[in-house]
């Protein structure tokens, strides 16, 4: 039986604005559609961390960072074109 990978993401929003909340609701509907089970979602609010995004070198929201697996890609905006942001991330070759 082989191991599946498990992808991890980082979204970084701006407290609860529309634009974060619609990235959120587009990654989650993505993940769940192309990544069952093989995905784990952390959001960081910049407006309570904002040292922490600073020092992760995030100047606009949403911006979602996949870490793993390798390599690091990232991408901003509400996430709502699906294939683009399927490209971006390197997901569009992944099998469910």
């Amino acid at each position: 039986m082989s191991r599946r990978v498990l992808f991890k993401f980082r979204l970084y929003v701006a407290g609860d604005a529309l634009n974060s909340a619609q990235a959120l609701a587009n990654l989650t509907a993505l993940c769940r559609a192309h990544l069952p089970d093989r995905h784990e979602i952390e959001v960081v609010d910049v407006f309570r961390e904002p040292k922490r995004a600073l020092a992760d070198r995030i100047f606009m929201t949403p911006t979602l960072v996949k870490f793993a697996p390798s390599p690091v890609r990232s991408i901003v905006g509400t996430l709502s074109q699906t294939q683009p942001v399927l490209q971006v991330l390197g997901l569009e070759a992944v099998a469910v």
